[in-house]
């Protein structure tokens, strides 16, 4: 029997924030307490992964392009732990324009010293892509490593879209 690739709420962990420095298609800084009510897409790649940009960014896209953003939040995450100086803000603003990717996408903060970013450690993320999936109520309910499998997205969300949290669970928490 195939385990519930979806964690269940009750003993899932709630979401911890992003550490961005830079955001692109966005005109403020995201915070995913914001999200409460929908569920959140958490998209982590890198531009010159090809795994990332052939599997990942196109079905990404699509869930972005083709569910209501009252819906459901698509955020892309600039997880860089490679090829640092090939990677550069610039480089990704380029990328993300040639690509047409319209969702938001920040830039995993980096501490000096260290070459795992910020959110990437936090999230224990074992490299990219990494797919995470956080409910309505900001629990954490799905993390994928390696090529998102189409099939397997859908229904997870169709799932977390069908859920309905008490109003409490998804105001009370924090992220």
């Amino acid at each position: 029997m195939k385990r519930d690739p979806l964690i269940p709420r009750e003993t899932s962990p709630w979401a911890s924030d992003l550490q961005v420095s830079q955001w692109f298609n966005t005109r403020e800084e995201i915070d995913l307490k914001r999200f409460r009510g929908k569920p959140v897409l958490l998209y982590a790649f890198q531009m010159l992964c090809p795994g990332c940009v052939s599997h990942g960014l196109p079905l990404v896209k699509a869930v972005y392009e083709q569910i209501p953003r009252e819906e459901i939040a698509v955020i892309g995450l600039h997880t860089v732990f490679e090829h640092h100086e090939a990677m550069q803000p610039p480089a990704l603003e380029a990328f993300l324009h040639e690509y047409r990717i319209s969702f938001p996408v920040g830039i995993d903060r980096h501490e000096a010293g260290k070459s795992i970013p910020l959110t990437m450690r936090e999230y224990g993320m074992q490299g990219t892509p990494t797919l995470i999936l956080i409910d309505k109520t900001g629990r954490l309910r799905l993390h994928s490593f390696g090529p998102p499998r189409e099939l397997l997205l859908g229904v997870c969300l169709g799932r977390l879209l069908s859920e309905h949290p008490e109003i409490s669970e998804i105001h009370d928490k924090s992220v």
